[in-house]
């Protein structure tokens, strides 16, 4: 990409998805990148990983960070290691967070290079990971920690701002200004009332607004997830089964732990044992429960909730829990059944009716997730075909994203801005979100293509 004559916006990611969550924003002799995440799902995406970047790393001068998940910070350790040498502004909590999640990721690049060399089902005759876990802790270096709501200056008459997001502990919309001029990035918006996180911080106007669109053609069912997890344990424990619950280890895994201790202590459910196989999973609850303010649970109910599960923290106990033929519930990443732990225990419990594999958030089309929800069958995992006979179950009252209504309702009080912008969402789900808002709030909006550039001045 050649440098802009005038301010501009890019949009290197999240556009046809709800991965790669990459904008760049291009004034006078500055670049600045709004998330730096990782495209997941179909392999032309993840192909996208590998491509060199729109613009070399080097010249971007800052990262505003919206919030933890590896969508949107994914790539930062790959950005790094091509040159990057600014600052990555988040807030603290999200450093905390990205402190586990970015080295466990690299880790991941690591192990499935090192898994493909040795089974050689990869197609080079060297896989190499895209980063690794030592390119992660360099990159962990540039971060600088910001409050929610403080200015951070980050040149003449530009200033960024994070404001809440809900959807996880420290999650963030970013709000820009460039002289004078706006743009508000929403980044992952949570769902109202979410049990543990606090609501979003209400759009408050804009000259320009990016807005996610994960669940933009959807409304969260008005079923009540705790009665819906009650029904899936009783019946699954029930018949002596295994149930296992791929879940994000940040955000999600405290949501699903917040449900069963509220269901073990009403007596809903039996005093069956829980698991909780992954170290990463076991140190975010300990990073939310240090960061009390952020959450609106009771210091109790987050102490019964860390207190919850077995902590399976070495391999030895993760394979010693596949020859544990009691009943149990394993919770363990990654949510969308892309890498981790999880893996071993689908190979090991999938092939079993008595089973269950309890899907607990968003899948992404192109993941073994997306492929469970859509009815497969097997699912291809480390280069072979494994059966699945589990039952399988999607609980979408799980969920950290605002549905569409909800989403309207964060924009809705604000003035119109000059133009809106639907991004990360899957093409029918971001074009659904566009159409409501174009006929229900009257806004312009449309949906950019990957890799556009528009003009802040005169956005269209």
């Amino acid at each position: 990409m050649q440098p802009a004559d005038s301010p501009s916006l890019s949009f290197l990611g999240a556009t046809g998805t709800v991965t790669g969550s990459r904008y760049l924003i291009e004034v006078a002799e500055r670049r600045i990148l709004v998330d730096c995440g990782l495209f997941q799902g179909f392999k032309q995406l993840r192909l996208r990983n590998w491509n060199p970047f729109p613009v070399p790393p080097e010249t971007i001068s800052d990262v505003l960070l919206t919030h933890a998940h590896i969508d949107h910070s994914g790539y930062l350790p790959g950005l790094v290691k091509r040159g990057f040498h600014g600052a990555i502004h988040a807030t603290p909590s999200t450093l905390e967070l990205c402190e586990l999640l970015l080295p466990d990721s690299g880790h991941l690049q690591e192990e499935e290079a090192r898994y493909a060399r040795r089974k050689a089902y990869s197609k080079h005759r060297e896989p190499l990971p895209l980063y690794t876990v030592e390119d992660a802790v360099t990159a962990l270096d540039r971060f600088e920690p910001a409050p929610f709501d403080e200015a951070i200056h980050l040149g003449d008459e530009i200033s960024a701002r994070f404001v809440p997001a809900g959807h996880l502990l420290g999650a963030a919309s970013v709000r820009l200004t460039i002289g004078g001029r706006t743009i508000h990035f929403s980044g992952d918006l949570g769902r109202a009332e979410d049990p543990i996180i606090r609501d979003a911080t209400p759009f408050a106007g804009a000259d320009i607004l990016v807005v996610e669109s994960t669940y933009g053609n959807r409304r969260h069912p008005d079923s009540d997830p705790e009665a819906e997890m009650a029904d899936v344990i009783n019946r699954v424990i029930g018949r002596g089964g295994t149930i296992l619950v791929p879940a994000f280890a940040v955000g999600r895994i405290q949501g699903v732990m917040l449900l069963i201790s509220r269901l073990k202590a009403s007596g809903t459910i039996p005093d069956v044992p829980v698991y909780l196989n992954t170290p990463m999973g076991v140190n975010a609850t300990a990073i939310y429960s240090r960061h009390h303010y952020e959450h609106r649970i009771s210091r109790e109910e987050c102490k019964a909730m860390f207190e919850l599960a077995i902590r399976v923290r070495s391999v030895e106990e993760s394979i010693a829990l596949n020859e544990n033929t009691e009943p149990k519930i394993i919770i363990s990443a990654s949510g969308m059944l892309s890498g981790g732990r999880i893996l071993h225990h689908v190979i090991n419990f999938g092939d079993d009716a008595r089973n269950a594999i309890v899907l607990s958030g968003f899948q992404a089309g192109g993941t073994r997730g997306a492929a469970l929800v859509q009815g497969a069958r097997t699912l291809r995992i480390f280069g072979e075909d494994r059966p699945i006979r589990a039952e399988v179950i999607q609980l979408e009252g799980l969920s950290g994203h605002a549905d569409a209504d909800e989403l309207l309702g964060w924009m809705g009080k604000a003035r119109p801005p000059r133009m809106t912008y639907v991004t990360h969402g899957e093409p029918e789900a971001a074009d659904a979100l566009r159409f409501r808002i174009e006929h229900e709030l009257g806004w312009d909006v449309r949906v950019p293509e990957h890799l556009e550039r528009i003009d802040i001045a005169n956005p269209k």
